[in-house]
């Protein structure tokens, strides 16, 4: 069976003192993988590597929670109501527009070291947990969590990343 033809628009911004440490290459790829493995045939969406202070700051700003944290995302349709009442080529571009996956680099590193994981696996996987909230994914519920977990690992497992949905997610 082929795979229907995708056209994706993946924006990785590594921000400096990061670059030396980050695959934007590998981070798109896994971007590209959790999309096609959803059956999403078109998407924009940005991931942008950055420090810790900026990830707290959007947390406060945004959620009310002023703590760090690993990966947050911000998805660019809340609302899809209006989004009908569009023309169709423009509520097309409209719809594909996902969001922004903000990822603090020294907590995914002191992450990574807590579960035995590269740097660049941890990465691959925030990236993914990102996008999958950006999807409509959440983890609020146990059951919830089992899925998405799960779903990470068959996305993950292809690109040589495996064995990461032995822990639960801390909030």
């Amino acid at each position: 069976m082929e795979q229907p033809q995708s056209e994706y628009e993946i924006t990785i911004e590594v921000e400096s003192p990061f670059t030396d440490l980050v695959d934007a290459a590998a981070l798109e790829e896994a971007v590209a993988a959790a999309l096609r493995f959803e059956g999403v045939a078109a998407a924009s969406v940005a991931v942008v590597i950055t420090d810790d202070e900026s990830v707290r700051t959007l947390n406060r700003d945004y959620r009310g929670v002023d703590a760090s944290t690993d990966v947050l995302s911000f998805a660019a349709q809340e609302g899809e109501e209006s989004l009908h009442e569009l023309p169709d080529d423009l509520r097309a571009l409209l719809e594909a527009e996902l969001g922004d996956i903000f990822i603090a680099c020294p907590y995914a590193e002191v992450q990574a070291r807590r579960y035995g994981n590269t740097l660049g696996a941890e990465l691959k996987l925030l990236a993914v947990h990102g996008l999958l909230h950006l999807l409509g994914y959440d983890h609020a519920t146990p059951e919830e969590e089992a899925a998405l977990w799960a779903r990470q690992e068959q996305i993950l497992t292809p690109l040589g990343v495996k064995g990461l949905s032995h822990r639960a997610y801390e909030e």
